[in-house]
């Protein structure tokens, strides 16, 4: 009764700031108006049908998983994500998106209580101690443009930011082992249902080399934790690839050696960029060669980054920040309402950075970029790519939240305090 009474007491709060007011207003327009598109434009041209289909494909014949035609687009993830999506094929086509994207709804406000209170928890001790800036940027999140697109295509984003900030939230909160574990098991599970938050794997590590002292920190039996944890979801696929090894060459075409990754899109990745530019211009090119080799100078430079940082205090936000990033950067195909995993994550850091932090200027370029102009170029995109396939801004914006970063883990500590 009296948790009841304080959310009810909270409701009236956050209902006095007009910035919640228009928040509110404008994600819920934004959650009908994929219902009314879907049932006038999209039912066919959608994400979701994929989802939706997937399901009774892995019970009635698992070995088509990625060799089925699924109308517009090929089945991606791990096999095992597909139970995800069973309940989902249970009931109709169209009352599945719907009730689908009612649980998206509900997920993005259960993801602003828990951004909320990482916020709470880690927010430097010269920002303003009231709520109103908090709540400002949590609105921004909610308004975001890019939760157009994964309503409109029945996306499964929301899913893996939750569980991606949760499990943040676990390490932030809780120190003791069994918390450590539980919040990587979380995060092997997100990357289950999606693989985007794989590359954080390495940051889940915890090590730091001092510079000043030339010594090595580094915490094995945590660190083994973490990886048990993350990677037991995760080896549970290899399981059904041993029984059915047309799955594990279906999960390869399909993600890395097919016609999938060389197709000319959209996507602001690095690894795109160079592909589009190599299919635009004829040039002969093998694109796993092109991945490793963008994966290896990112990935490598920002774990090295990492593990050099001069400080220790909730440096594990700015390992998952670098993880998406690079995962966004590399992979072949990175779309707008990928950055619902990212956003998040630089709002936190907006707030652990020191209030007048030089370092968050490029932070909140980013941010804003990525929450409203974004889609706009995407659009572009589909005006000029015969003559200019290369949707680059996004991917500008993703580098200098990386410089961002990576000059904030390597600035000496007492200069943090000056921000120089």
């Amino acid at each position: 009764m009296n948790y009841k009474f304080h959310f009810i007491k909270r409701v009236k709060e956050l209902w006095e700031h007009k910035i919640f007011r228009y928040a509110l207003a404008i994600h819920i327009f934004y959650f009908i108006l994929s219902i009314v598109l879907f049932f006038t434009l999209y039912r066919e041209k959608n994400d979701f049908i994929i989802f939706y289909n997937v399901g009774n494909v892995f019970l009635n014949d698992i070995e088509k998983l990625y060799t089925q035609t699924y109308y517009l687009w090929d089945f991606r993830y791990f096999p095992l994500s597909a139970l995800f999506f069973m309940p989902f094929s249970i009931l109709s086509f169209e009352v599945a998106f719907v009730v689908f994207n009612a649980f998206n709804m509900l997920l993005n406000f259960l993801i602003c209580v828990v951004l909320y209170k990482i916020i709470i928890l880690i927010r430097n001790i010269d920002h303003e101690k009231n709520d109103k800036r908090v709540i400002l940027y949590i609105c921004i999140y909610l308004m975001g443009l890019p939760h157009v697109l994964n309503y409109i295509y029945g996306q499964i984003n929301l899913y893996i930011t939750f569980f991606i900030l949760l499990s943040l939230y676990i390490f932030l909160k809780f120190s003791d082992f069994k918390w450590q574990f539980l919040g990587s098991i979380i995060l092997g599970l997100s990357i289950i249902i999606k693989p985007t938050a794989i590359f954080l794997i390495p940051f889940l590590i915890i090590v730091n080399f001092n510079l000043e002292t030339k010594k090595l920190k580094f915490d094995f039996l945590r660190s083994l934790i973490r990886l048990v944890g993350v990677s037991t979801p995760i080896l549970l696929n290899i399981i059904l690839f041993l029984l059915y090894p047309s799955l594990w060459a279906g999960f390869l075409d399909t993600n890395f050696t097919g016609s999938n990754p060389i197709a000319l899109n959209f996507s602001f990745s690095i690894t795109k960029l160079i592909t589009n530019f190599c299919y635009f211009f004829n040039i002969p090119f093998n694109q796993i060669l092109i991945l490793i080799g963008v994966v290896a100078i990112l990935g490598g430079s920002g774990f090295m980054i990492f593990i050099l940082r001069r400080f220790e205090e909730n440096s594990i936000i700015y390992g998952y920040c670098f993880g998406i990033i690079i995962m966004l950067l590399t992979y072949f195909d990175s779309w707008d309402h990928h950055l619902l995993n990212l956003t998040p994550i630089l709002i936190i850091i907006i707030f652990n950075l020191p209030r007048r932090s030089k370092t968050t200027e490029p932070i909140k370029l980013s941010l804003f970029f990525f929450s409203f102009f974004d889609l706009a170029f995407t659009g572009i995109w589909y005006l000029t790519y015969p003559l200019f396939p290369y949707n680059f801004e996004s991917t500008f914006f993703l580098i200098l939240a990386f410089y961002a970063i990576s000059k904030y883990c390597l600035i000496k500590r007492e200069k943090k305090e000056k921000e120089v």
